[in-house]
């Protein structure tokens, strides 16, 4: 049995913002300036299908800010040779003088472009193994089914730290055991339901003790899209249009709610027909409420509460943020926060 609780001892819970990478240069510095401004600890940067690649937004916001921690959440190995994502994770370490993570995780929506996805537990092992072993520099090898290292292999230039902190990205029970066994925070991403937070902190177990770690071991990130404005009507509206794709892909993968087979099929058909504002109008309010942070900002904090409550250890607050990016990020960090209590029991 794993375990289902809490440490006793409080712990301060983190706030994060995931930002889409489909801005014109010079806008993720000033995002990035504004959250770290509002005291935000995390900046992530998504890596989805057919966006520019996160390295670009958080080089530019690396040099912009000097306290957030910055990251890919998440760079795919499917796509992206892990020897790749070691020397941007390496540049964007330097570059932030030592505040940058390795996200992970396998995507979805490959088969847009003719990639197939076998074995996705042992891709992202084999990949974060290949990712440390070139940081560390000490060219001993590596044996895999899929990134091997000869031996002699290492970069050729120097890195500033051997071991950033590992994020993984998954819903499964088998990626968040693997989370349990050799990643520092699991990112469940496109949630808002704080039952899941019980769920995912139970499957993290079952890797955790597997070698000597409990579930609390790692930190459990939840996060989903975001709208957040005092027009808590319009907010929801853009909320269900920003959220219909990726109702499609994750509504599912939760079991702790059933939602109707006809509504997703017919989410999936519309989104897929890029009519994105009539696939998000056939979604009602309680299945929004699972999937997006949505409305004014008493209630986007009142959601975000309740996933604090339930033991998450950070909430990440995801693009597009509010009618405007800036919009957005101003009112999460002006009126959001404040309304938090950020130490869960």
């Amino acid at each position: 049995m794993t375990e289902s609780a809490p440490p006793t001892s409080p712990k301060r819970v983190e706030i994060g913002l995931g930002i889409q990478s489909d801005k014109a240069p010079g806008s993720y510095a000033r995002i990035a300036q504004l959250a770290e401004g509002h005291d935000v600890d995390v900046v992530s940067v998504f890596s989805d299908l057919l966006f520019q690649p996160p390295i670009v937004a958080l080089l530019e916001m690396a040099l912009a800010t000097s306290r957030v921690r910055l990251g890919a959440a998440c760079w795919n190995p499917y796509t992206l040779h892990p020897y790749e994502i070691a020397g941007q994770l390496a540049a964007l370490d330097v570059a932030s003088n030592g505040r940058a993570f390795l996200g992970l995780a396998k995507g979805t929506w490959l088969d847009a472009v003719g990639v197939r996805q076998p074995k996705p537990v042992a891709h992202l092992r084999e990949a974060a193994a290949h990712i440390y072993a070139l940081l560390a520099g000490d060219g001993a090898g590596l044996d895999g089914e899929f990134y091997p290292l000869q031996p002699g292999t290492a970069l050729r230039y120097p890195v500033l730290r051997s071991t950033p902190p590992l994020l993984l990205g998954s819903w499964g029970p088998l990626g968040a055991a693997l989370a349990g066994r050799i990643a520092d925070e699991l990112k469940v991403g496109g949630t808002v339901n704080p039952a899941m937070v019980a769920v995912m902190r139970d499957r993290i177990g079952v890797g955790a003790q597997s070698v000597g770690r409990t579930a609390f071991d790692v930190h459990l990130v939840v996060g989903a899209v975001t709208v957040v404005d005092r027009d808590g009507v319009a907010a929801r509206e853009v909320a269900r249009r920003e959220v219909a794709m990726y109702l499609a892909a994750v509504a599912e993968l939760d079991p702790t709610v059933e939602i109707p087979g006809e509504l997703l099929d017919s989410v999936r058909s519309l989104v897929d027909a890029g009519e994105h504002v009539a696939a998000g109008a056939r979604i009602p309010d309680d299945v929004l409420d699972l999937f997006a942070f949505s409305g004014t900002p008493e209630q986007v904090a009142a959601q975000a509460q309740l996933l604090i409550d339930a033991g998450a250890d950070r909430i990440d607050f995801g693009t597009p943020h509010g009618l405007t990016d800036l919009g957005g990020v101003e009112i999460i960090g002006r009126e959001v926060l404040p309304l938090l209590r950020r130490e869960r029991a």
